[in-house]
């Protein structure tokens, strides 16, 4: 059964763990008068002990935008300590060599990455649904159906964003290759200049590159096609999720009240960064933790962004669902084979 994800999304971000009341043990004196009634007063969020200490590695981008407010809460923390890294393959590289106990990553890749360490990690939530954009310097694609005879210049050729992309077409009967041409190249930024420069038509693009290729152009570019409501009109199982957060099982096994302790935080935190009311803020805390380069690119980015926040069996539904679509594109986009149920950790509920 097709679910609207975005509104679980906003479900599983409103049942982050409130605060409990505790009793507050008064202090005695040597007096003869009675002992005070304890009272109960609000204990503040759970904190980590010394020796629970996260580290976690963030990437630039969407998939770590949803973390600037722990950082920022966490800045002076002597429990949990934050790395933002540029690339996948840094996350990684730190999770493997035991440098990092959490992670931001694309989801392909963090299949990929448990096959290879034979379970050696876990994922823990959902962190951002699709953010992939069809932009244009023009007015004539409305519809999926509209790129044929097209090029489209693109970034992610082996990853998510080709395997998105190819699914999407071949639903609305179009065959790249033949129907549409798709023009890779090595990077996002190349992809951007070439964009807003207007010498191409067609370009296929994550939030925030998309955004700064439509600030660059001054408005010339427009957002086309979003390929997660697409992605919802093909009636596709699952759902687009491009990023997640993981752990070490290690870490996960040894550390369970610290895990638990980062997911109640970083619930809070993508509910923050999701908020419209707080877009002026969230914005800054993202250039001033160097996840986005400019605070007026996030601050237009953030609401394109498509944050989430999704645990637990809702977590393993969605994401068991889009890996078939994966894998029926390529095995080898998600490591050989769709997770067990070993991947998907489910001992944390916000309720």
């Amino acid at each position: 059964m097709k679910k609207n994800w975005k509104k679980l999304a906003a479900l599983c971000l409103s049942a982050v763990l409130l605060a409990g009341c505790t009793p507050k043990t008064p202090e005695t004196t040597p007096t003869p008068e009675p002992t005070p009634t304890p009272t109960a007063e609000p204990t503040p969020t759970p904190s980590l002990a010394e020796d629970e200490k996260v580290r976690v590695a963030v990437l630039k981008g969407t998939t770590g935008l949803g973390a600037a407010k722990l950082m920022d809460e966490q800045a002076d923390s002597s429990t949990m300590e934050f790395v933002v890294l540029a690339e996948p393959t840094e996350a990684v590289a730190a999770l493997t060599k035991g440098e990092a106990d959490i992670a931001a990553l694309p989801t392909n890749l963090a299949s990929t990455l448990y096959h290879k360490l034979d379970g050696g990690i876990q994922v823990l939530a959902l962190n951002t649904l699709g953010v992939l954009y069809i932009l244009e310097n023009g007015d004539s694609v409305k519809t999926m159906a509209d790129l044929r005879g097209k090029t489209i210049h693109a970034f992610g050729q082996g990853a998510n964003p080709e395997f998105v992309l190819n699914y999407l077409l071949e639903k609305n009967g179009l065959k790249p290759g033949e129907d549409v041409t798709v023009q890779w190249y090595s990077s996002s930024d190349e992809v951007s200049t070439l964009v807003a420069s207007g010498d191409v038509e067609l370009a296929m693009l994550p939030v925030p590159a998309a955004t700064a290729a439509q600030i660059q152009s001054k408005g010339a570019v427009r957002f086309a096609l979003d390929l997660t409501k697409e992605w919802e009109n093909a009636g596709a199982d699952g759902v687009l999720t491009m990023g997640c957060v993981v752990a070490r099982s290690e870490f996960v096994s040894q550390q369970p009240e610290a895990v638990n302790a980062f997911l109640e935080g970083y619930g809070a935190s993508i509910e923050f960064m999701s908020d419209p009311d707080n877009l002026a803020e969230a914005a800054q805390l993202a250039e001033t933790y160097g996840i986005i380069p400019k605070a007026a690119i996030a601050q237009k980015a953030l609401p394109d962004a498509n944050l989430c926040f999704i645990t637990g069996d809702d977590m393993m539904a969605g994401l068991q669902g889009y890996y078939q679509v994966l894998y029926a594109a390529d095995p080898a986009s998600i490591g050989g084979s769709i997770p067990d149920s070993a991947f998907f950790y489910r001992d944390w509920d916000a309720d």
